[in-house]
């Protein structure tokens, strides 16, 4: 028979929201929320709540924004709670030991992937680009190592042949929830049978930088694709095109393979009509379908070429520089 926990929740953006929220809509009391600490944004340089402490503000909830929990103060302050458990979910600060020996139960992670395939910080991108079939949510026991704990609950979902990063993104958030849930039944009813990861499977998805989105056009054609939809709805895929003007930022959100041999140098624009912008790759091609110039949005390769098909016009050499 299990019991309504006590839970002290930390995480940070919308994925963590998510959980958060299937926590409010529970048996449980959440008695206290963690986040990072309100960030600079925009062009105002404004101090912006993240998307958890939004929602925890909106139920009333106690929130804390240490900037590390490393420290005495922080660690007193946490075990005063007195809290079953600590639910973990993207927070992005690292729990010593210390920390994961406070609660009665322990802490537990929500983790977007399968796991041992990819541990670390950016597993929806890194499952997509690597041509995964499919992907997952693991509610985890925290220890020291990085996503290394034994596994609690999992639940899968293929990964479909047009599938972004936000797309994931959206499906695991919707999958967690559930899966928490059932995770935090088992712990409190004393039934929980958690199972130990193999390390020699893991992967680390390291997180993703800003100039990593560049696209290298050697690269064959189904890696690209792959990795414009990983990166999509952030950082975003681009490449340059120069014109009369110097050189230009073109950031690409949707691409189709293109099989089939071409003897054009990589980068080079082979075709361009309504049906796309077709471009030359280490192997094979791709057409490029949704596209976005500066100070512009993004748009359909047929309506980027009304204005600018010069600019794309075939012969064209993309990411020169």
């Amino acid at each position: 028979m299990s019991e309504p926990l006590k839970i002290v929740f930390a995480g940070t953006p919308d994925f963590a929201a998510a959980h958060l929220q299937a926590l409010l809509d529970s048996e449980h009391r959440v008695i206290a929320v963690y986040t990072q600490p309100d960030r600079p944004a925009g062009r105002g340089k404004k101090l912006l709540a993240s998307p958890v402490k939004e929602l925890a503000l909106q139920h009333d909830l106690s929130v804390y924004q240490p900037q590390s929990l490393r420290d005495a103060d922080a660690q007193s302050e946490l075990q005063a709670l007195g809290a079953d458990i600590m639910v973990v979910v993207a927070y992005g600060l690292i729990l010593p030991q210390a920390v994961l020996d406070i609660p009665r139960l322990g802490c537990v992670n929500v983790h977007a992937s399968l796991l041992p395939r990819w541990r670390g910080a950016a597993p929806i991108q890194r499952a997509i680009e690597a041509g995964d079939p499919e992907s997952g949510v693991a509610i985890m026991q925290m220890e020291a190592g990085l996503d290394t704990g034994p596994v609690l609950v999992e639940r899968r979902c293929p990964i479909s042949a047009g599938e972004t990063g936000g797309s994931l993104h959206d499906k695991l958030a919707q999958l967690g929830g559930p899966a928490l849930l059932e995770a935090l039944q088992q712990l409190s009813a004393g039934s929980a049978s958690p199972q130990p990861q193999d390390d020699s499977s893991a992967n680390y998805a390291a997180k993703i930088s800003k100039e990593e989105a560049r696209i290298d056009w050697q690269r064959p054609a189904v890696e690209i694709e792959r990795t414009i939809r990983a990166f999509n709805p952030f950082p975003v895929c681009w490449t340059t095109v120069a014109d009369d003007k110097g050189e230009q930022r073109l950031r690409i959100y949707r691409a189709q393979l293109e099989r089939g041999c071409h003897s054009d140098e990589p980068g080079t624009i082979i075709g361009a009509d309504a049906e796309g912008i077709l471009v030359a790759c280490g192997r094979e091609a791709l057409r490029l379908q949704q596209l976005q110039l500066p100070g512009k949005k993004a748009l359909s390769a047929d309506e980027l070429l009304r204005g600018h098909a010069q600019l794309l016009a075939p012969g064209t050499r993309l990411g020169q520089s």
